[in-house]
């Protein structure tokens, strides 16, 4: 298939109608207005880096424990080399597979000790960012996916069968990043929707049952507490399009390859359209030991008709690059993303 054959997220209408009217009287009729977007339209593209506590080393010799991974990371080396890719903002993670971030929470440190860290590195990033005028979105992944992270799960209350717990665990946990990192989160990007709720796409087993319905308009308002121009996004699942609850901004996006040509800034709903492709590690994490880092996908020509064609409708296109523990990206492909910025203006 053609790079750029256009291609639609999968979307069951009656699914998403379904999914509005049961969201619409869970708060009662109270009105969600969505902050201002033009500065996410306004982003040629954007950088994603799937840094995690599971991220390894290219060099068996650089390896360190999480703990002193985190307080020996050189934030200004690489919020350097995220600046000289030419990127708009920065998608980074907080937490994917398992529960362990990068910085202080004593709402995690309630639920599981000792997976939390003290230095406060999203903060050091995320300002380390704004000195270079580039945007920070948070991810946020619960880490309640398929076993990923057992000892989490257990602690968290996913697999109880009243939900109550774990709900209040998960909102006290945004509700603390959202506060202590303030306004120097632009946008929240909220991963694996789809197992904590049913009424989506399906991966794998859960524990979630069918009759159960996260409160999501509660937690965008937790994850907006105090900060109300906060976009955020409720993935609910790669190349697929549904909506949990109209209740956020723009879209999750999660295309992998340069397919799902833009078409219109906004989709069928009003949110901010918006892309997240894979330029390279298929696995989007580098948890392998000892091996290189991943080189590009594509070509050139082919990013860069790809995001001119997304700007000819204020769609940013992020792109997933490879980084190992230490927070070293491959060469080629940050000389690629700067070709790729001289391009697209």
């Amino acid at each position: 298939m053609h790079p750029y054959t256009r291609r639609t997220f999968t979307l069951s209408a009656s699914a998403a109608l379904a999914g509005s009217a049961l969201q619409a009287v869970e708060l009662g009729a109270k009105p969600y207005q969505r902050p201002d977007a033009s500065w996410f339209a306004a982003c040629p593209f954007g950088v994603s880096t799937h840094w995690t506590a599971l991220s390894q080393t290219i060099h068996p010799a650089d390896w360190r424990p999480f703990p002193e991974t985190v307080a020996k990371f050189d934030i200004e080396r690489f919020a350097d080399d995220i600046a000289s890719s030419g990127a708009s903002y920065l998608i980074f993670t907080s937490c994917h597979a398992l529960q362990w971030l990068a910085g202080p929470c004593d709402a995690i440190e309630r639920i599981l000790p000792s997976r939390t860290n003290k230095r406060d590195m999203i903060r050091e990033l995320a300002r380390a960012l704004r000195r270079r005028g580039i945007h920070l979105i948070l991810y946020y992944n619960h880490s309640c996916n398929h076993g990923d992270d057992p000892a989490w799960e257990l602690a968290v209350g996913y697999h109880e069968p009243d939900k109550s717990r774990f709900v209040a665990n998960l909102l006290a946990i945004i509700r603390e990043l959202g506060e202590r990192q303030g306004d120097l989160i632009k946008a929240w990007w909220f991963d694996s929707c789809y197992s904590v709720d049913t009424h989506g796409a399906r991966y794998g087993k859960s524990t979630i049952p069918d009759d159960f319905r996260f409160p999501w308009n509660e937690w965008v308002e937790t994850a907006k507490a105090g900060y109300a121009d906060r976009l955020v996004t409720l993935n609910a699942g790669m190349m697929r399009y549904y909506l949990y609850t109209d209740h956020q901004d723009y879209e999750w996006g999660e295309a992998q390859d340069l397919i799902a040509v833009p078409a219109a800034q906004f989709t069928p709903d009003g949110l901010q359209a918006h892309r997240w492709v894979c330029l390279d590690n298929l696995a989007w994490v580098h948890s392998q030991y000892n091996e290189p880092l991943v080189p590009a996908r594509f070509r050139l020509d082919e990013l860069s008709l790809y995001v001119r064609t997304a700007r000819r409708f204020r769609v940013p296109v992020t792109f997933n690059i490879d980084v190992d523990r230490n927070g070293v990206f491959l060469p080629e492909t940050m000389g690629l993303l700067r070709q790729l910025r001289t391009q697209v203006g």
